[in-house]
């Protein structure tokens, strides 16, 4: 919808919408992984952002919660905090959600307040303070060792929102990846404050850096033609919508039988082969696509984690792996890197 309509590209409520599904992707993710955040097999990704920018966001995408207990949202952010920081922003939306949502859940006719300030500063490192605090119903000094273990709820009516009881669970896991850990100061009645500092990057050139990158033109003055292997109706749209908006061939087909048929017969300058398919798997497929002496770089479009089929990628002959749901800037670099790689052979 934001490609599509740029006269509502700046809709307050689809980024709001873009973010939650954002957010809830990456919430769900860490739910299915959550012993490699315990294992810190999660790594940290650098990317520049407005830390205003992100905390205004938060407090849009809250705002059905926080009306649903007549909560008002309030801000207070440090102005010697610099404007463009680099570091995991997803991340940090991650636990900031979840402690914000917590607050708004567990307060009525209330204050949640959301305060973040410059502690100091260490060459390029600036270590803010973030505070989460509410004036709601508080939790009990008997309870506050337990509410960061998993599966954990305290202080709940039967009628009250249930969750998961990861939330608090993975704030602390993540705030680990920082090398952070979090504070909570809290009286029964008189409500909840939870702390914690996150040193990030301020780097104006390397700022600049991850900008070009990311806002680079990737549409081609030449006409390539790719053949999508995908058999969810949901998935063939969006690609083939991303891949032609780039002004780009393509063609889509349900299954690996008919994508060696249809190879029989034309040639492509790239596949993407989704690898959970009935029929024939996207490994087997791309097996027997090479087994036909057919070189076409090959990408894999997938939802599996990247480490666990990267071996198996490898040796079908696959060229590289894409995680399902992508950004389409991501999808183009890979894809003009090995077509320009192929046709330099």
């Amino acid at each position: 919808m934001l490609e599509e309509h740029k006269e509502i590209s700046r809709s307050q409520h689809l980024s709001s919408l873009k973010f939650s599904a954002r957010y809830l992707l990456s919430l769900v993710n860490d739910i299915l992984q959550i012993n490699k955040i315990e294992e810190n097999k999660i790594v940290l990704e650098n990317l520049t952002f407005n830390i205003s920018d992100e905390i205004t966001v938060i407090k849009n995408s809250l705002s059905f919660l926080s009306q649903k207990n007549n909560n008002s949202i309030s801000i207070d952010i440090d102005p010697h905090i610099p404007e463009y920081l680099i570091g995991d922003k997803l991340r940090l939306a991650q636990i900031l959600m979840n402690l914000v949502s917590n607050a708004l859940k567990f307060t009525k006719d209330g204050q949640v307040e959301i305060i973040i300030k410059l502690n100091k500063v260490e060459g390029k490192l600036h270590y803010l303070d973030f505070l989460i605090k509410d004036n709601g119903i508080g939790i009990a000094v008997v309870d506050q060792n337990k509410i960061f273990e998993k599966f954990v709820q305290v202080g709940r009516k039967d009628e009250d929102y249930q969750g998961t009881g990861l939330g608090l669970s993975i704030v602390k896991r993540l705030l680990g990846l920082f090398g952070s850990s979090i504070t909570l100061d809290s009286d029964l009645g008189k409500g909840t404050s939870f702390s914690f500092t996150i040193a990030f990057e301020h780097d104006l050139a390397k700022t600049k850096s991850i900008i070009d990158e990311i806002e680079v033109d990737l549409t081609s003055s030449e006409v390539y033609k790719i053949l999508v292997v995908e058999d969810n109706l949901i998935n063939q749209l969006v690609t083939k919508k991303i891949i032609e908006k780039n002004n780009y061939a393509c063609k889509v087909v349900d299954d690996g039988f008919v994508a060696l048929k249809i190879l029989e017969d034309e040639t492509f300058d790239l596949i993407l082969m989704d690898i959970n398919m009935p029929l024939m798997n996207g490994f087997e497929t791309t097996k027997r696509i090479r087994l036909q002496g057919i070189e076409t770089p090959i990408v894999a479009l997938t939802a599996f984690d990247k480490d666990e089929i990267t071996d198996e990628a490898i040796s079908s002959g696959m060229n590289d792996i894409i995680i399902k749901p992508f950004e389409p800037v991501k999808l183009f670099k890979i894809i003009n890197f090995l077509i320009n790689e192929k046709n330099a052979v």
